[in-house]
């Protein structure tokens, strides 16, 4: 892996992590700004550690590592996003954590079929 692609792996990541959760919560709902504005902020932090901490972790300590950092941080980041959702977001369609929960899947798996052909 090649360090100096760290920046655009990073900012590529985070648009389509925002972009994604954007589309799959218009669909399920969200129409309030603040909620999209919300939705937005949490992902800016999120997917930063998300994003650059299995990479340390495999430079590190090789895959096997990285895979098992990347499920603890996936399942923490809906926890944690989920949590957050509860406290700001006005949505109450569904269980907010059941929201985090199918916004995160959705991302990360679009996210790893469009950066197979990136």
């Amino acid at each position: 892996m090649n360090l100096s692609n760290l920046p655009f792996i990073m900012i590529r990541c985070l648009l389509l992590t925002i972009i994604i959760e954007l589309v799959v919560g218009l669909i399920l709902g969200i129409r309030n700004k603040k909620d999209i504005i919300n939705i937005i902020l949490v992902n800016v932090i999120t997917n930063t550690i998300v994003v650059i901490t299995p990479i340390i972790v495999y430079l590190r300590f090789g895959y096997k590592f990285e895979i098992i950092t990347l499920i603890i941080l996936e399942i923490l980041t809906v926890l944690i996003e989920g949590l957050i959702y509860k406290k700001t977001l006005k949505y109450n369609k569904i269980n907010l954590i059941l929201f985090s929960l199918i916004l995160n899947i959705c991302s990360y798996s679009i996210g790893e079929i469009i950066n197979k052909f990136l």
